[in-house]
């Protein structure tokens, strides 16, 4: 079981430094390796809030898996507030970085991945 919680450690420190290259590259990664174009931004889900459902997936999953990892650790709350944090800052440095702009519902996106995913957790603790 520790080899297991080890690779999804390392599953989950991965996942959050893929999410911070991909939020402080200039242009789009994604559609630069996709389509050719840093300036294309791919919609990983068709819907009608646009690249924003992007920001919610990525923040949800990096949350989920990383609440889940330290659900009876003392680490469990400093995660928290540090998504909550990561989520903030990496959308707000996009107002300085080349060919990225600040977007309200890209930060909107970003916190409500991590607070559904607190949230789910939140129940999941309660229920069992």
């Amino acid at each position: 079981m520790a080899k297991i919680i080890t690779f999804l450690k390392y599953i989950f420190y991965t996942s959050v430094i893929l999410l911070i290259i991909l939020n402080l590259f200039p242009g789009s990664l994604i559609g630069l390796l996709f389509y050719g174009d840093s300036s294309q931004q791919p919609n990983l889900v068709n819907n009608p809030f646009g690249t924003s459902i992007n920001h919610f997936i990525a923040y949800f999953y990096v949350s989920i898996l990383g609440f889940s990892i330290y659900l009876k650790s003392k680490k469990f709350q400093i995660l928290t507030y540090g998504l909550f944090f990561l989520s903030i800052v990496l959308e707000i440095l996009q107002i300085i970085i080349p060919n990225r702009t600040f977007q309200f519902y890209d930060l909107m996106g970003n916190l409500i991945g991590v607070l559904v995913a607190y949230f789910l957790v939140k129940v999941y603790i309660h229920l069992k």
